[in-house]
């Protein structure tokens, strides 16, 4: 799969209130309906793509991944088409949503990351928290092809290559446009694009 066809396969958007931001991804895969659930729920999958998981992995359990210390509740989960998570990092508390249609030879997966309004999402806007669930659908979207650079050791090295560079410009440039549909003012949602390239270690 080349870089570039990934970056215009997911469909992003924003939405924005008062009090709370969302940043969704919607990307549709030739697979079936169990084998996407099973890539999103399945410990001994999901490390082949995204990270290691461990805990309870039922609707009210507790679950922790272990390379980036993130860890929640399992809130709600309805196989195969709709999990709800609390996602908790270093004292902050969002919540992550997957929702999976069907539709005969091909699955589609949206993605919404609610978080509260706070300094963090002034400063660099949706970019931080979409540039990340890019990668993790890039590699997602290779593992289910049965490409194996989908681990993360291997997409680590990926995103060191200048083509890898280049996605990260280019998904961060792509929240900045989501940013401005959603109702935000341009030139401030510039600018947190570029503070988000910057604190990712990307040129512009």
């Amino acid at each position: 799969m080349k870089i570039d066809d990934q970056l215009n396969a997911v469909t992003r958007r924003v939405a924005s209130s008062t009090a709370s931001h969302s940043v969704i991804l919607e990307q549709t895969f030739t697979t079936t309906l169990g084998e996407l659930w099973a890539a999103c729920t399945d410990p001994a999958l999901l490390v082949r793509w995204f990270e290691p998981v461990e805990g309870e992995l039922r609707q009210g359990g507790r679950y922790r991944l272990s390379d980036s210390s993130t860890e929640g509740t399992i809130t709600q989960c309805e196989p195969p088409t709709s999990l709800r998570i609390t996602w908790e990092y270093e004292g902050d508390i969002s919540e992550v949503v997957v929702k999976m249609r069907d539709s005969g030879g091909q699955v589609t997966l949206v993605l919404e990351h609610l978080m509260a309004d706070s300094e963090h999402w002034r400063v660099f806007g949706p970019g931080a928290a979409g540039a990340g669930w890019d990668e993790s659908f890039f590699a997602l979207a290779l593992f289910l092809a049965g490409d194996p650079q989908s681990t993360p050791e291997e997409m680590a090295q990926v995103n060191a290559t200048p083509e890898g560079k280049q996605f990260l410009l280019d998904t961060t440039a792509a929240w900045a446009t989501a940013h401005i549909a959603s109702g935000a003012d341009p030139r401030a949602a510039e600018e947190a694009s570029q503070r988000t390239r910057t604190a990712y270690g990307a040129q512009t």
